[in-house]
């Protein structure tokens, strides 16, 4: 498949995407993500690895301070800005790579933004907080805007869906049509399926694997796959033994049109990208 080519704009920069696969490297600076090997303790364990993603390729760092694994309760935003504003600080201060924040809330948004972020990940849509359009708006950062069934607490025993084609491409569409009605522009916006967020195996392996459904939308499309418990269903593997379920996502996920793959092993996605693209690209 030829992806399209698109450029996805955040506050007065900007990322060229479709010819060559974006990797985003995931920061999490919380003590319960689902795969202990992404637990950062503070600023400068993140910045350490932060500076190891750059040297590795990233072309984005996504920072998250509240986890949303499966089961996981929520922080209050006091803790939630506790651990991911010092970060953002930090990493503006020495890098220059464009920075995401993994966060429903707006004043989280706010307060990072002004730090020097970029990038806003909303894996509630900007459906939770009713402000976080707005600021995404204002600041004219970048967005991506993600589906997910229930919550982070309830989203493995909620009853599958009927039809997660139909609901994944409702839910999408009102994500889109909210940002829309925020003032947010189209060429800011970046859509994610959820992999993993309330879905089987089955539905997983079908978004994946259809995922070129999404390109009537017309926006670009992240994908978020990696270690994830879909793999580890398949495989019988903890975590810690998903690396290599990982990399036949990602590759199957830029096949079928991604845009972006947000991972947490840079260094290896990387390798797995670029080499996905040359093939793609030779076809040409």
């Amino acid at each position: 498949m030829t992806r399209k080519l698109q450029t996805w704009r955040f506050g007065n920069r900007s990322l060229e995407l479709g010819r060559r696969t974006a990797v985003m490297g995931v920061l999490n600076v919380t003590p319960d993500s689902f795969y202990a090997g992404s637990r950062l303790s503070s600023p400068a364990a993140a910045l350490q690895r932060a500076q190891e993603m750059v040297s590795a390729g990233a072309d984005i760092l996504d920072v998250g301070g509240e986890s949303s694994r499966p089961g996981a309760e929520p922080v209050s935003q006091k803790e939630e800005l506790r651990r991911v504003i010092p970060v953002i600080r930090s990493l503006r201060l020495r890098l220059e790579i464009p920075i995401s924040v993994d966060t429903v809330r707006a004043e989280v948004a706010r307060q990072a933004l002004l730090e020097g972020a970029d990038i806003i990940n909303d894996i509630e849509a900007l459906k939770q907080d009713r402000l976080m359009g707005e600021v995404v708006a204002r600041s004219k950062a970048g967005i991506v805007l993600m589906q997910m069934r229930g919550s982070p607490r309830d989203m493995q025993e909620i009853p599958p869906s009927p039809d997660i084609w139909k609901e994944l491409r409702k839910d999408l569409r009102e994500g889109l049509q909210r940002a829309q009605m925020a003032g947010i522009q189209r060429d800011r916006i970046v859509l994610d399926p959820g992999i993993g967020f309330g879905k089987t195996v089955k539905d997983n392996l079908a978004i994946i694997n259809r995922l070129d459904v999404l390109a009537d939308f017309d926006l670009p499309v992240l994908l978020g796959t990696s270690r994830k418990s879909f793999l580890g269903t398949m495989l019988g593997v903890s975590p810690p033994d998903r690396l290599w379920g990982t990399a036949a996502s990602v590759t199957v996920s830029i096949v079928r049109g991604a845009h972006i793959v947000r991972v947490h092993d840079v260094a290896e996605m990387k390798m797995v990208a670029d080499v996905t693209d040359a093939l793609l690209n030779e076809e040409e």
